[in-house]
């Protein structure tokens, strides 16, 4: 039967784009390197229609499907399982700019459209399309709708989902369902549009979407600021959401250790200020002259030096300057990896509770795990932490993860459970925290879910094992 998929695999997609043999670790292994792997074949489509066809053959001879973008995912929610029985779906071929609709500010891509092509796609037309993460020159749009991706300008522009007008999805059935809408507004029914982002391909193969786009800001500006407190900055991030209003786009938090990293592994990197407790980078995007908009920023920051909320701060004075303020907060994850493996947290908390959290959360670490080091940092300003933790130093990484990850999850996890927060705020769930989701996601939530799954895809065919766990008959 395996060899019958196979041969009619290639009849749909070309000889050349089904990998069977040789070394397929680049589509088996995750980003992060601790997920890994057996595909019975990697399968590339390169349009639509072939997906659809690969869906229906393999729903015929009964093989499950992983869909697969860019492959930058850290929770495991695109590397088959170790069975050798899945198929391994790659949306990396389809890269078409469908069109771009000035008039409408939108455009329409195809799903393995890498997100810095769709950012690079749009300012050629003299739009902004301002979905931006550290993946970006890598990651797909298809999979940055999949998992619902956040990144730095949330604050300003909300998460993938609400960049998305529409969607094209193959359904489990091998369907073509076409939502390719540009309305901002139709109110016929269900939303099929968001049951499908964020699903992690578990209800349905995003294949195309259209995104919405916005007039690029005429003045485009950085800063980076030093904070005594994390409650500094929660007051600096107020006063900066009084004063800029929605030209606030971004707003970042670091601590000293996650910019130690980075200075230890990437010391050719210039930092604009010395080590501080607490490192914020702000963003600030406006439609008037980059002069007065200098101005109104820089005031900003006189107001809070003034007031006590920041010991010093520096603006970025050109858009390069402006890059290399941002490749540092980017080159967080980097160091990390070159320091070890640790235990990651990408957490989504009430902006009000983040410092009483940070504080008793690291406390309890400390008690449990002497001399664990917190890689702290994200998206302060909507209320996002990549919260980790690094094994003390000189200490074996792949170690105390194996032996302490558990552990360490439970304290945070918990804490975060008490603050009214979320365990996932823009990784998705993917394998990794599937179990978090069967303990921590209400039971009637739970059981909607497995509803939807069940309705949609009655056969189990995508993407086995993610998200929510739906027990057999």
């Amino acid at each position: 039967m395996t060899t019958t998929l196979l041969q009619a695999l290639r009849q749909v997609v070309g000889e050349a784009q089904v990998l069977h043999q040789g070394d397929l670790s680049a589509w088996e292994r995750d980003w992060r390197k601790r997920w890994h792997g057996k595909a019975l074949a990697v399968v590339r489509p390169g349009n639509t229609g072939e997906v659809a066809q690969v869906v229906k053959l393999c729903a015929a001879h009964g093989t499950t499907i992983v869909p697969q973008g860019g492959n930058t995912g850290l929770v495991g929610g695109g590397v088959p399982d170790m069975s050798g029985t899945q198929v391994l779906l790659s949306l990396a071929r389809m890269r078409t700019v469908r069109a771009i609709d000035r008039a409408n500010l939108a455009m329409t891509v195809e799903a393995g459209c890498v997100l810095q092509a769709v950012q690079e796609a749009a300012a050629e037309a003299g739009l902004l399309f301002p979905l931006s993460l550290a993946a970006e020159g890598s990651c797909t749009i298809g999979g940055n709708l999949a998992t619902n991706a956040g990144g730095t300008q949330v604050l300003r522009y909300g998460n993938a989902r609400e960049l998305c007008l529409g969607l094209e999805v193959v359904t489990p059935q091998g369907e073509v369902w076409d939502g390719l809408s540009g309305l901002r507004k139709d109110n016929t029914g269900y939303d099929l549009r968001d049951l499908f982002v964020g699903s992690e391909g578990t209800l349905g193969i995003i294949t195309a979407a259209t995104l919405k786009l916005y007039p690029r800001p005429a003045a485009e500006l950085t800063a980076m600021a030093a904070c005594g407190t994390l409650a500094q900055c929660l007051s600096l991030l107020g006063l900066a959401q009084a004063r800029l209003g929605a030209g606030l786009t971004g707003f970042e938090a670091m601590n000293t250790f996650s910019l130690g990293l980075v200075r230890q592994h990437f010391p050719q990197l210039p930092h604009p200020l010395p080590p501080a407790p607490w490192t914020v980078l702000l963003a600030f995007d406006d439609t008037g002259t980059e002069e007065a908009a200098r101005t109104r920023f820089e005031s900003l920051l006189e107001a809070a030096l003034e007031g006590g909320l920041i010991d010093d701060a520096a603006v970025a004075g050109s858009l390069a300057q402006s890059a290399a303020m941002w490749h540092l907060r980017e080159s967080i994850p980097l160091a990390q990896s070159e320091e070890g493996l640790n235990v990651k947290h990408d957490i989504s908390l009430p902006v009000s509770a983040i410092p009483n959290f940070v504080d008793r959360t690291d406390a309890a670490l400390q008690r449990a795990f002497p001399g664990a080091r917190l890689v702290n940092f994200g998206h302060l300003g909507d209320g996002n932490l990549h919260y980790n933790v690094q094994c003390p130093a000189g200490g074996d990484g792949a170690q105390f993860l194996a032996l302490n990850e558990h552990a360490i999850n439970t304290i945070v996890y918990d804490a975060v459970q008490a603050c009214g927060g979320s365990f996932s705020a823009e990784h998705g769930v993917g394998s990794l925290k599937l179990d978090e989701m069967m303990q921590r996601k209400s039971p009637v939530a739970l059981g909607m879910m497995r509803a939807i799954k069940r309705a949609l895809d009655p056969q189990g065919t995508l993407n086995p094992g993610r998200v929510v766990s739906v027990p057999g008959p």
